[in-house]
């Protein structure tokens, strides 16, 4: 997969992706992350990107022509067209399903927003598809477009060291994930299970699928809707 990012700021990409998981996945080839600073196609000497709103308001707006001219650019440099996503709060909420959707994808373009937002036609032009990681707002489109990469790159096989590790996410089946010990099984009083410790799997999976249901009922009823 390739994942081409419109940004102001390319170096906010540096740490997070070089390590874990979105490290392995780069160093195997599974995926190849591009980085586009939107501010070298801006037109004049001050690299302009932003701009008054037209009718009055708080802010600067971003401009189309830095915007448009970037993608352009971006877009023919390779054959497969991509989804274009628009990172802004307007979108529509990310979620485990459309990780696993974007997870399917050859090619994935972000573009990352900044100041009060982008003018309406780059949102409009493009076949662009508008995404939220949820109901807030943050400085800038480039964290939500690390979320969402982080979220989709483990979901691509061979990404984790066993692929059927984010089969039992939570999310995954619309439950959150059951609970999870390791060594010691006794730790200041507090006491693993007994029946993972008896290893019968037909029973072990038949508690986890309780807690999980349990735990989705205590701490996210909504899903179970």
């Amino acid at each position: 997969m390739r994942i081409d990012i419109l940004t102001l700021f390319p170096e906010m990409f540096d740490s997070p992706f070089a390590f874990s998981i979105l490290r392995r996945a780069r160093t195997n080839g599974l995926i190849d992350i591009v980085l586009s600073n939107i501010r070298d196609y801006a037109k004049d000497s001050y690299k302009k990107v932003d701009d008054k709103p037209y009718g009055g308001g708080a802010g600067m707006v971003m401009m189309c022509q830095p915007i448009f001219d970037c993608l352009e650019t971006v877009q023919k440099q390779d054959e497969r067209k991509g989804r274009l996503i628009i990172l802004t709060p307007q979108g529509k909420k990310f979620d485990q399903a459309l990780a696993r959707d974007l997870a399917k994808e050859e090619r994935l373009i972000f573009i990352a927003g900044r100041y009060e937002g982008f003018d309406e036609r780059i949102k409009t032009a493009g076949d662009a598809e508008q995404i939220s990681i949820g109901d807030f707002v943050l400085s800038g489109g480039e964290l939500a477009a690390m979320v969402i990469i982080d979220a989709v790159v483990r979901l691509i096989p061979g990404a984790l060291g066993d692929d059927d590790s984010a089969l039992n996410d939570s999310f995954s089946d619309n439950l959150l994930e059951y609970p999870q010990y390791t060594r010691p099984e006794n730790f200041k009083g507090m006491q693993v299970p007994d029946v993972l410790l008896g290893g019968n799997h037909k029973d072990i999976e038949k508690w986890r699928k309780q807690q999980a249901i349990e735990k989705t009922r205590q701490n996210r009823p909504d899903l179970l809707k």
